[in-house]
């Protein structure tokens, strides 16, 4: 009886301990960004908080169909021109329950602003999901965990 016991509450502990690593987890830190193909790497990403609102800068661009250090050709106003690599793409994001939303999110292939909510779907995939107006009009994302 007190070996069952002791295998109880190892077993016990070992699902809390994993419900709180997973529950850990945030949207916060470094994405390898896939196409809308679900399987062309474009970037990787690093999602912060800042002033209680949350960002997203492009660290490094793995697509190099437009050469090794591309513009963002289509943005308009100061972004016009101006590099991708260090670029804040996801804009005001805040949290709501599992969701970040209010923000937006900038496609530097066609310099477009959209509307955006993200939301962790599992620890290491996060859903993207950019759109005008309403939300069923719109695309989505997944965005891996960069190591």
């Amino acid at each position: 009886m007190k070996n069952l016991t002791s295998k109880v509450v190892l077993v016990l502990f070992t699902v809390l301990i994993s419900v709180a690593s997973t529950q850990a987890q945030d949207v916060f830190g470094k994405w390898k960004t896939i196409d809308d193909d679900g399987v062309t790497e474009k970037s990787i990403l690093e999602i912060y908080e800042e002033d209680g609102k949350v960002y997203g800068k492009v660290l490094q661009v793995l697509d190099k169909s437009k050469g090794d250090n591309p513009k963002c050709i289509e943005c308009k106003g100061k972004l016009k021109d101006q590099p991708i690599t260090g670029m804040v793409v996801l804009k005001d994001l805040e949290k709501d329950g599992e969701y970040y939303e209010g923000g937006t999110i900038l496609d530097p292939n066609n310099g477009k602003e959209y509307s955006c909510w993200i939301q962790l779907e599992e620890d290491n995939k996060l859903k993207v999901r950019g759109f005008v107006g309403f939300s069923v009009v719109g695309r989505t994302q997944y965005w891996y965990r960069a190591e």
